[in-house]
């Protein structure tokens, strides 16, 4: 546990310290975003473009996460077990991709359907069996939408769209 949180820190500070743009908690074990984190990274946040959280086992986001985080162009949270995205993800205004594949999802998160610089989405691999085909047609930016490995209904995706949809 001890060598697991000296390692989010060596990378936060790493993060920090460089000027990175980026911030990467990939397999570190995590089962939430560290609270402690905003405060060490609180003098960057506007830097931060692309956080990678994958392969963790995070249950669930908090608004606090979007709110702090708000030029963020790409999110990585493949590999965790979220069932749920909070609220805030749908004001991201720069968000250009998310993968959320190999998650716990039950529900596409239709909060995405508002983020309106959104082009690239990944669910692959989780339980979702319905998606807001008509909103995700009107997302001005989007180009794919990957649901491979998914239990969707055949009518989940028969409505026309203007996307690449890798089913």
């Amino acid at each position: 546990m001890a060598q697991a949180v000296a390692n989010v820190a060596r990378r936060i500070n790493a993060t920090v310290e460089e000027q990175r743009d980026s911030l990467d908690l990939s397999d570190c074990g995590l089962v939430s975003f560290p609270d402690g984190v905003f405060k060490m990274i609180r003098s960057c946040t506007d830097n931060i473009h692309k956080i990678s959280l994958a392969n963790n086992q995070i249950k669930a986001l908090s608004n606090k996460f979007f709110l702090t985080f708000t030029q963020l162009r790409e999110v990585d949270l493949q590999g965790n077990i979220l069932t749920k995205l909070p609220e805030a993800v749908g004001n991201m205004q720069h968000l250009i991709s998310i993968d959320l594949s190999k998650n716990k999802l039950l529900v596409f998160p239709e909060r995405l359907t508002d983020v309106s610089s959104l082009q690239h989405i990944s669910v692959e691999g989780n339980q979702i069996t319905e998606l807001p085909m008509e909103k995700l047609s009107l997302m001005p930016a989007l180009k794919t939408v990957d649901v491979r490995s998914n239990p969707l209904m055949p009518e989940a995706v028969s409505f026309p769209h203007h996307f690449t949809l890798l089913t």
